[in-house]
């Protein structure tokens, strides 16, 4: 399976209750540009809670520009 240029997008899901990123998954930003909410299985606190969506990454992977 080729890697193009999709349309989909790979985002994580962080719990409004206890702030883990647990889930991963892709959503079409053109059919769906608003941020997802989902409930789903928190096995931190071991309950069912509503997830949003962030990014991927937070900021960890990107590119820093060179000093100098």
């Amino acid at each position: 399976m080729a890697k193009g240029k999709g349309k989909r997008k790979l985002v994580g899901l962080v719990s409004d209750e206890s702030n883990h990123r647990t889930y991963y998954v892709t959503k079409n930003t053109q059919n769906t540009p608003d941020k997802i909410v989902l409930r789903k299985y928190d096995p931190i606190l071991r309950k069912h809670v509503t997830y949003t969506e962030t990014k991927k990454n937070l900021g960890r992977n990107e590119i820093k520009p060179r000093k100098g």
